[in-house]
């Protein structure tokens, strides 16, 4: 089993920037393929993208792709969601996840199954 914690999450102005780490234990993360996702009060769970193992092959989603970006650092063990330009409807508990069963999954978000506990993120107007 691996443990996944975020971290990095906080309040920020509309305009400005964070960067969300991922770290893993118990088993290597860079074996895997890696998503992350955000989940606002009363909405469903948001899949914003993925990054396969080899770090190369990333997708993001059409409604954050212009402003996050995701990377993955297996030599550390991390996995990054770098925001950009946030607005205040970013606001929301962001997980990171991994799909334990393939190196390069990057859009099927329901094989993510093994996931962290999740960082705040609010964005003041």
């Amino acid at each position: 089993q691996v443990q996944l914690e975020e971290s990095g999450g906080g309040l920020v102005q509309a305009g400005g920037s964070l960067r969300l780490s991922c770290v893993g234990s118990g088993q290597n993360i860079s074996n895997y393929s890696m998503g992350w996702f955000r989940q606002a009060p009363g909405k469903q769970r948001e899949f914003l993208g993925a990054i396969a193992r080899d770090g190369l092959s990333i997708y993001h989603a059409p409604s954050v792709k212009d402003r996050f970006r995701i990377t993955r650092d297996n030599t550390r063990n991390v996995v990054y969601l770098q925001m950009n330009n946030l607005k205040p409807e970013d606001t929301a508990v962001y997980y990171c996840a991994a799909d334990l069963g393939s190196t390069w999954n990057l859009v099927n978000p329901a094989k993510f199954t093994s996931w962290g506990q999740g960082t705040q993120v609010t964005v003041s107007s």
